[in-house]
């Protein structure tokens, strides 16, 4: 195609009902993407608005977290992203904030698996994973693209894929084995990833992946310690994958992950740097995915079923240290904290889901249907401990039905979306409650074949009631709701202001409005109820590269939202992230080296914790891939990066602890 231009079939397939299997995952991915010469290919021609981040990206990033790969995505802000503990991901101002890990408005996604979805006070994110473990994140922003994983889903969705045999044997028979060696200067920072794998045939393939990763307490840009920023945490994947049949027809994947963090005589409260008035703990989480997909494609038009059994368990086993809290023997804080400090959680997350796609044509219109069904079982420990915590124990079992029709007519595309869900939350103490709702919404796009593209969505959405709620029967009746309006246009195309040039633009406004909320209320409090929450928003991704290897790419993220109290009055959103605007400059010789600057310039905003205005920074980072193509090391990929280059001191204005100093990290790579 002379535009690489790769011209969707199935634009809007991404709502799709459950998930796919991988090779359908990424083939819908490609007919939506426009390649571009700098470092990330864009999303033309649907109303969807997503971001991907492939396996070249993910290693050039050095990450140190799963938040830190997806924070240069429109949209995206990061709780404390550095590390594991207390971090935590918000999208549009939805997610984690500084009490809770999430809030049920995004949801992260590993191989199917629903995972990190638990309201847990002052204990952050259940993300706990490494980033050498995946070979793809894309983040869907907004309620559109999110119908395939759950209901009350306003900010948005991340998926991550975990990597295949295939992508170290290139489909060769045989064995290879993988090593990537990091480390880091803030902190002291180590990593080790091993990757065997083995191809025994064309039909199958196996892989074993085993990463530790170890950094002591980081500094700030003042060269003081942020306190609870050291990391001990191993992870190992396992995965293998089988076609057979008559032309490979049946496909069967298998995958699962594990991540362990121990912490000894650690605060309580992990959003905070030091200890207050929580306490400390020695703490152990255990984080664990199990993914089994089945896939029937007999070629025909009208199947191509696909079959997914999900598991995800998370635990979290935490020792009060006597003495550590001055409160400990308040009447009135004491119990609270001693229940906070001493509560094990566990939950595990058991999900089915079907699916059909069937391709036909009604006149002028082709047809891309899909029509699925899930059964979903959440379950979280009963226990008066967990309670007290403000995480009650109970059963959560969800049926959902989901109807999608991607219409096309030239360079129309028209997708009505449905979802259908119901839920029964039970608990011994509370009693039994049942809830449903319909919600969807409809994609519009239309496409020039001189790379013009324009979009509108509309999608309406329900949180149903959660575990965390059972103890407040009157939320337990009530559902979140929101709706928003998106619009925008997009543009790709070669050769535009001189020959071997490359474009693309993509422009994404929205207005969302949010109200029935329960999330935000503490129960019995009479002040500051939460009528409504309105947000506007716009997000732009823009990329330009020349022939000879220099490429801008420029990413940025514009919002403003305000919070409508019941009793009257309003005041600025409290999750509202600050305005951020990031340019990177690369220039790349052929594959060989790859130099790069990005600038990240982050606006003022407001501080829901203190009333304040945080104050704006500006980072710079540098990073540098160097792959030698001959000689004895050919084939090794070197990487250096040096991120906030001029060691400033900053704390954004969703964080509860002070971003890292300069950090400058190498890694060296080499698959066998």
């Amino acid at each position: 195609m002379p535009r690489h231009h790769l011209r969707r079939t199935t634009a809007l397939a991404l709502l799709a009902t459950v998930p796919t299997t991988l090779a359908a995952q990424e083939t819908v991915l490609l007919d939506t993407l426009f390649q571009t010469l700098g470092k990330r290919d864009l999303q033309l021609g649907t109303p969807v608005t997503s971001t991907v981040v492939d396996a070249t990206e993910i290693s050039d990033r050095q990450a140190g977290t799963i938040g830190e790969l997806i924070d240069s995505v429109p949209g995206v802000t990061l709780i404390n992203g550095s590390t594991p503990q207390g971090s935590g991901i918000n999208i549009r101002g939805w997610g984690a904030n500084g009490t809770f890990g999430n809030d049920q408005k995004i949801a992260v996604v590993v191989d199917g698996a629903r995972v990190g979805s638990e309201e847990l006070y002052r204990l952050g994110s259940q993300l706990f994973t490494d980033p050498f473990l995946y070979r793809e994140v894309e983040v869907f922003r907004g309620t559109i693209g999110s119908f395939e994983y759950g209901s009350g889903i306003v900010g948005g969705v991340v998926r991550l894929e975990t990597k295949d045999a295939s992508d170290f044997t290139d489909g060769e028979i045989g064995f290879r084995l993988g090593q990537t060696l990091q480390f880091s200067s803030n902190g002291n920072g180590a990593v080790s990833s091993t990757t065997l794998t083995w191809q025994p045939t064309e039909r199958a393939e196996f892989l074993a992946n085993y990463t530790i990763r170890k950094q002591d307490d980081m500094q700030n840009g003042e060269g003081d310690e942020i306190g609870n920023s050291s990391v001990d945490q191993p992870s190992w994947l396992a995965k293998a994958r089988f076609t057979f049949g008559d032309d490979d027809a049946h496909s069967l994947t298998f995958s699962t992950t594990s991540s362990v963090n121990d912490e000894s005589d650690v605060p309580q409260n992990e959003f905070a740097s030091v200890s207050d008035l929580f306490g400390r703990v020695d703490r152990r989480r255990e984080t664990q995915q199990a993914s089994l997909r089945y896939g029937f494609n007999p070629g025909n038009d009208l199947i191509n079923l696909t079959a997914d059994l999900t598991y995800a368990r998370e635990s979290i086993d935490q020792t009060y240290l006597e003495g550590s809290s001055a409160f400990q023997d308040n009447p009135f804080f004491g119990p609270q904290i001693r229940a906070l400090a001493d509560a094990d959680h566990n939950y595990t997350t058991t999900t089915f889901a079907l699916k059909n796609r069937a391709l036909f044509e009604t006149g002028v219109w082709s047809h891309n249907l899909l029509v699925g069904a899930e059964l979903q079982c959440r379950v979280r420990e009963e226990n008066e401990l967990n309670s007290r915590a403000s995480a009650p124990g109970g059963i959560d079992n969800r049926f959902a039905l989901v109807l999608i029709d991607e219409m096309t007519n030239g360079g129309w595309t028209v997708t009505p979306a449905l979802r259908f869900e119901t839920s029964d939350v039970t608990s011994d103490d509370a009693g039994d409650f049942y809830n449903e709702a319909l919600m969807g919404g409809l994609g519009l796009a239309y496409e020039w074949d001189n790379g013009f593209s324009v979009f509108a969505s509309y999608a309406y959405t329900e949180g149903l009631a959660p575990i965390d709620d059972i103890d407040t029967p009157d939320r337990m009746e009530q559902s979140e709701k929101s709706e928003t309006y998106e619009i925008g246009a997009g543009f790709g195309n070669e050769a535009v202001f001189m020959p071997g040039d490359n474009l693309s633009v993509r422009l994404n406004l929205y207005h969302m409005t949010t109200w029935d909320i329960t999330s935000y209320t503490q129960p019995g409090s009479v002040t500051n109820l939460l009528d409504n929450v309105e947000q506007r928003g716009a997000e732009l991704e823009a990329s330009y590269g020349l022939e000879n290897g220099l490429y801008f790419d420029l990413n940025a993220n514009f919002v403003d939202g305000e919070e409508n109290y019941a009793g009257g009055g309003s005041g600025d959103w409290r999750n509202i992230p600050a305005d951020t605007t990031r340019l990177t400059i690369g220039k790349r010789w052929d594959e060989m080296l790859d130099l790069s600057w990005e600038v990240v310039a982050v606006g003022e905003a407001p501080r829901f914790s203190t009333g304040e205005e945080s104050d704006p920074y500006t980072l710079n980072n540098l990073r540098a891939t160097y792959v030698p193509q001959s000689g004895v090391f050919e084939d090794f990929e070197v990487r250096l990066g040096i991120e906030n280059a001029f060691d400033i001191d900053y704390r954004s204005n969703l964080a509860t602890k002070d971003g890292p100093g300069r950090n400058v990290k190498l890694s060296i790579s080499k698959v066998f």
